[in-house]
Parts: C-alpha cells; sequence; structure tokens
C-alpha cells in the first residue's frame, strides 16, 4: 500500500497502488514486404525488437518484394512492440515473418493473440491469402489493414474486399503503416472486433 499527501491537510493517507495496464496480445501479419516491420515501429513506444536480415543473392525468386524495390532486409522471426492505450490497456504487438518458408512460427506467435491486423499491399493481393485464410481457420478476430504505400492505393476497399472474399463482418481498412496516428487508428479496429467477438461467446 502506498502513502500519498493529503492536498487539503498535508497529513499522510493510504491509498491503493493503480493496477497496471491490462496486457492484451495483438498479431500484425501479411505477406512478405507489405508493411509489418513498419507498421510496429511506427506506433511502439519501446524501440522495437526486430529480426532483420540484410537480403541477399540467394533470395532473388524466392523473396519478391513487388514494387518495393527498395527494400534490402526481411524479418526472419518476429517483429515486436508495444503501446499503451490508457491506464487500461496496453497492447502487445508481435509482427509474424511474411516468407512461407517461416510460417511454422505462425502458431506460437499467436498463441494466445486477442485479435490480428492482416496488413495488406493493394499492388499485391494474393500475396495476403495466405495471412487471412489462416486467421479465418484459427477463429482469430481479425482486419484487413490496407497500406498506402506513398499515399496510393490500387484498389478501393470493396474491390480489396471482394478480391480476398472475406466476410463482411471483417472490417477492411486503409492505413499509412509509416503514421503512428494511423496506425493506433487500426489497431483500435482490431480491438473493437475481438472485444465484440468476446462479448458474443460469453453470451
Amino acid at each position: 500500500m502506498d502513502f500519498v499527501q493529503s492536498p487539503d491537510t498535508g497529513t499522510a493517507v493510504t491509498g491503493r497502488r493503480a493496477a497496471p495496464p491490462l496486457p492484451v496480445k495483438i498479431v500484425v501479419a501479411g505477406g512478405f514486404g507489405v508493411g509489418k516491420t513498419t507498421t510496429v515501429g511506427a506506433i511502439s513506444e519501446i524501440e522495437p525488437l526486430t529480426t532483420e536480415a540484410v537480403m541477399t543473392i540467394e533470395s532473388v525468386g524466392v523473396d519478391d518484394p513487388g514494387m518495393r524495390v527498395g527494400k534490402t532486409t526481411t524479418t526472419v522471426a518476429m517483429d515486436f512492440g508495444c503501446v499503451t492505450i490508457d491506464s487500461t490497456l496496453k497492447l502487445y504487438l508481435f509482427g509474424t515473418p511474411g516468407q512461407d518458408r517461416f510460417g511454422f512460427m505462425w502458431n506460437d506467435l499467436s498463441r494466445g493473440a486477442l485479435g490480428a491486423l492482416v496488413v495488406v499491399d493493394s499492388t499485391r493481393l494474393d500475396d495476403c491469402y495466405p495471412a487471412v485464410d489462416y486467421f479465418e481457420n484459427a477463429k482469430v478476430p481479425f482486419v484487413v489493414g490496407v497500406n498506402a504505400f506513398d499515399g496510393h492505393l490500387a484498389h478501393d476497399m470493396n474491390e480489396v474486399r471482394w478480391a480476398l472474399a472475406v466476410n463482411e463482418t471483417v472490417p477492411v481498412v486503409a492505413f499509412d503503416a509509416r503514421d503512428r496516428l494511423s496506425v493506433r487508428d487500426a489497431l483500435l479496429v482490431v480491438l473493437e472486433r475481438a472485444l465484440d467477438r468476446a462479448m458474443k461467446v460469453t453470451r
């Protein structure tokens, strides 16, 4: 128990220590080079843990960044960051590797997650099919976040929803992985969907 100073009398009064924020695990997933590492880094209040490795000549034809020709590194294990939403809630973000050969790690990274943000590059929609399928099959609430590279989207949200064939209850939102507030808004949609799912389960 803590002792705090009374503002009126100056005498010591007893008070209870405030409860720590509730920890909530969120997975940030998607295909290779769609902006997962950037998403985690933009919002994290700590220096994000990344497991980036330099892409080598051996990755040519295996790891395809599409139009993102400036990409020189790739996540080989996971990204990790955290952000405090308010005094009651703290998000712990786990970014998955995008390459198929690291798919075996997804089960471990997703275990205990309340929800997921599936990051999508609108110019390479087919790269996110595995992530969408994974979270649908795992029954983990997820939101499709279409990353606006350079402020540009190749398709509008209705076209993305149709192409991915996601249920109409799954939110499809545009966001900018480089912008902290934009990432925050996308994560809040994940939280809203996850909490809505939890309430339906407990009824």
